[in-house]
């Protein structure tokens, strides 16, 4: 008799699981659509950046000698090489 028992109670206790489960999947896909708003907004997102254009992505030694020269990093680069040794 306890036998049959127990598996009433695993039964309803895989049912109750089973449901739960159900329920969280259910919560997860009834997430509300984008709206109008949001699809004109791709533009704006990161992958929509000139930074992450081909064009520029990569810049000569040149560009970033020209643009370090006019730097503040320079300068104190300069000021802070002797102190290294």
């Amino acid at each position: 008799m306890s036998d049959r028992l127990a598996m009433i109670k695993k039964a309803a206790e895989k049912a109750r699981e089973e449901k739960e489960f159900r329920a969280a999947v259910r919560a997860v896909y009834d997430r509300p659509k984008l709206t109008k708003q949001v699809k004109k907004a791709k533009h704006l997102s990161p992958g929509g950046l000139d930074c992450f254009k081909e064009e520029n992505m990569h810049y000569s030694a040149e560009e970033t000698q020209d643009y370090l020269a006019g730097s503040s990093y320079m300068e104190t680069y300069q000021s802070m090489k002797d102190d290294w040794d």
